[in-house]
């Protein structure tokens, strides 16, 4: 099948806990001393730095950068899926081939053995991780309209509930409808951080 006709799927990779990141970047260097640019695409480790936060008073902890002497919150590399990353790629034996056999590649998620090809994740699956990295593309914004149900996955009001109110694909930024202390709050958010439900 030729790679125009196919389709684009999101798979996920196992790999070992904690070389998520190595794994991720032996399997780019294959794509491309493998020529597989037009069926393996993107390869994603759901990692994103999170500030540490002092325990006794709640508040980042800061730290002085040596060369430059200026001050800035401490932070950390959090891994979302410990154990995983995910793949977008169009499923062929060579793509599936050159995955499965990458150093640190464990297994691919929904492979049944016996040579039967992986089964990819839907859309609604890997939006919430590609969202929680920063990762919005066009396709996303088909599946919101004025009028749904969402949760807020990210920022001060991660964990909250609303009704999209506007979306604007331009800039990213939507109006979400909450409820705080029985009354409805308009919210404005960014397109990353919200969530169907």
């Amino acid at each position: 099948m030729a790679a125009e006709l196919a389709e684009k799927r999101w798979y996920i990779v196992n790999t070992y806990s904690a070389h998520e990141a190595k794994t991720a970047e032996n399997l780019k260097n294959r794509i491309h001393t493998m020529n597989m640019e037009d069926y393996i695409f993107r390869v994603l480790v759901a990692e994103f730095e999170e500030k540490v936060i002092d325990k006794e008073t709640g508040l980042p902890v800061k730290v002085v950068d040596k060369k430059t002497g200026e001050t800035h919150d401490k932070v950390k590399i959090k891994n979302l899926y410990p154990g995983y990353m995910f793949v977008e790629m169009i499923m062929t034996t060579q793509s599936w081939f050159v995955v499965r056999n990458t150093p640190g590649v464990t297994g691919i998620a929904g492979s049944s053995g016996g040579g039967k090809m992986p089964t990819p994740i839907s859309r609604e699956e890997i939006e919430p991780v590609l969202k929680r990295m920063g990762l919005v593309d066009e396709s996303m914004y088909d599946r919101y309209n004025v009028g749904d149900s969402v949760k807020i996955i990210s920022g001060p009001l991660e964990g909250t509930e609303g009704k999209i109110v506007s979306i604007d694909k331009n800039t990213g930024a939507c109006r979400v409808d909450t409820v705080f202390f029985g009354r409805v709050t308009p919210v404005d958010v960014e397109f990353s951080e919200i969530e169907k439900i």
